[in-house]
């Protein structure tokens, strides 16, 4: 007869407590191992590691992950989006081919050391429950503009300053917009946001001015 091999040590925790690590984590993502220990001792007398944590949920598939930091939509929004992809959803290559899509994107110079972490399961990144809405940036930082169209696209803009309507008309309509209108013609459509800058009166009757048409 031969003996299995065996460390000797008896298991810490009983399947309950386990369940009961796996709710508690589940219900509070953002609890940290230390903040489920201090619990699963409150509740059941049982003191824990904070690597005991980590292995007991891991068991289930739950691993401490940084959560996806999203801009937040309403209903509205949806609503909108989803009809604009069906009216254009049959669009041709020659017709997409005329509109020139422009975006930009503000880099905060703030040291942002992302150190929330939730408890979440592979493949459930994009979840509602495993995500952060987040829309506002504070601090310096530096606005990069682009436009793309098919088979071509801008020069990226760099600003050290917030965008405001007039240097949205001088800087990004009148030195770039304005001359791939003037090479494509009438049939040129210009998408872009509904930044406050963008809706500016200012904005508006430069576009007017200069014969290019806004994709809705």
């Amino acid at each position: 007869m031969s003996r299995c091999y065996s460390t000797g040590r008896s298991r810490v925790t009983t399947p309950n407590e386990d369940r009961y690590l796996a709710v508690t984590a589940k219900r509070n993502r953002r609890s940290t191992a230390s903040d489920l220990s201090r619990q699963l001792s409150s509740a059941t007398d049982t003191t824990v590691s904070r690597q005991t944590v980590y292995r007991r949920l891991g068991h289930i598939g739950l691993y401490a992950r940084r959560p996806v930091r999203c801009v937040p939509l309403t209903a509205t929004h949806c609503r909108l989006r989803l009809a604009w992809s069906r009216e254009h959803a049959l669009w041709a290559p020659h017709q997409w081919s005329c509109v020139m899509f422009s975006d930009e994107s503000r880099f905060s110079l703030q040291s942002d050391s992302r150190r929330t972490f939730i408890w979440r399961a592979p493949g459930t990144r994009y979840h509602q429950e495993n995500t952060i809405e987040r829309h506002r940036y504070g601090g310096a930082g530096w606005l990069v503009w682009g436009g793309i169209i098919l088979g071509s696209r801008t020069d990226l803009h760099v600003r050290s300053v917030t965008m405001t309507g007039h240097i949205y008309r001088d800087v990004i309509l009148e030195q770039h917009v304005r001359l791939f209108r003037g090479a494509m013609g009438a049939e040129f459509l210009f998408m872009y946001d509904n930044a406050r800058p963008h809706r500016a009166n200012i904005v508006y009757e430069c576009l007017q001015s200069e014969d290019i048409t806004r994709m809705d």
